[in-house]
């Protein structure tokens, strides 16, 4: 398969043929940032993990060279960091088994600039090769302006693909903003009590990260921890560990949807839940 950039990588980690790899898949993750997957995708990885039926393939779109560095790292330059990083989520895909790991090596600039129809072309080759049933990228409340670029660059794509090109499902999972806040009837919850050595391993293999200042793999299994328990208030916990997410899939369904009134909707559900509480449970002074 011919992607934009020269640099583009496609690494399978059971040598099977690009092809093949591609095709097998059930289950994308799309994201900014290497270990971004491993962080909000983890559903799809612990589904197709030693499955052979179903198969993860992740994509992450930026090459990571601007990350900060601290310790072992704190010298590196872009260029050195970017290679790291580049090696680090080749580990992540040999231990989660992954189908196959796209590399698409753009800057961030180009996820959010003049570049973006390019990034678009080659999500759009992507899925039409692999045509996964379900599909993982950031939600459109993320903090973090890269993460924000590139589910809108997904939701773009597959606006413009044929119906059967296109996933069952596309889910917004947390990243950089978690998604306590939404009410839970708009809440898609993912249960990832599963295989908590495989998720720490998954988190440790990103040492330029982790070393270089940014403690990931422990907040990451907090927040799932933390989920799982505050999830319900009047019960006792169901599972260890949960993932929210965003359902995204009203968006490619229909084109004519506008992102930044669907996004308000939720902001909305959940505003309106908040002043429903009080107004309940509020004292009136006579």
């Amino acid at each position: 398969m011919k992607l934009y950039l020269d640099t583009a990588e496609i690494f399978i980690p059971d040598g099977q043929p690009t092809e093949t790899a591609l095709a097998r898949t059930t289950h994308m993750g799309i994201g900014a940032h290497q270990d971004d997957l491993e962080i909000m995708a983890l559903s799809g990885i612990l589904e197709c993990f030693q499955n052979d039926d179903k198969w993860f393939c992740g994509v992450v779109v930026t090459n990571g060279s601007g990350s900060p560095r601290e310790d072992l790292y704190k010298d590196y330059t872009d260029e050195e960091m970017r290679m790291v990083r580049r090696k680090e989520q080749k580990k992540a895909a040999i231990i989660g088994e992954y189908s196959a790991q796209v590399l698409l090596d753009y800057p961030s600039s180009a996820v959010k600039g003049e570049e973006k129809a390019v990034v678009i072309e080659d999500i759009s080759r992507l899925i039409q090769a692999a045509k996964p049933e379900v599909v993982y990228t950031h939600n459109l409340a993320d903090k973090h302006d890269t993460h924000v670029g590139v589910a809108l660059r997904v939701i773009e794509t597959v606006r413009k693909l044929e119906a059967a090109d296109r996933p069952q499902k596309i889910y917004g999972c947390e990243v950089w903003r978690d998604l306590d806040w939404v009410v839970d009837e708009d809440k898609v919850t993912f249960d990832v009590s599963a295989r908590e050595n495989l998720q720490a391993a998954l988190l440790g293999v990103f040492d330029s990260q982790i070393t270089g200042g940014k403690r990931y793999d422990l907040a990451t299994m907090g927040r799932r921890r933390a989920n799982a328990t505050y999830f319900e208030s009047h019960g006792t916990d169901i599972v260890n560990g949960m993932i929210y997410a965003i359902d995204l899939t009203p968006l490619m369904e229909a084109a004519n949807l506008d992102i930044q009134s669907y996004l308000q909707g939720f902001i909305q559900r959940t505003s309106a839940d908040m002043q429903a509480r009080l107004a309940r449970l509020q004292v009136t002074e006579s």
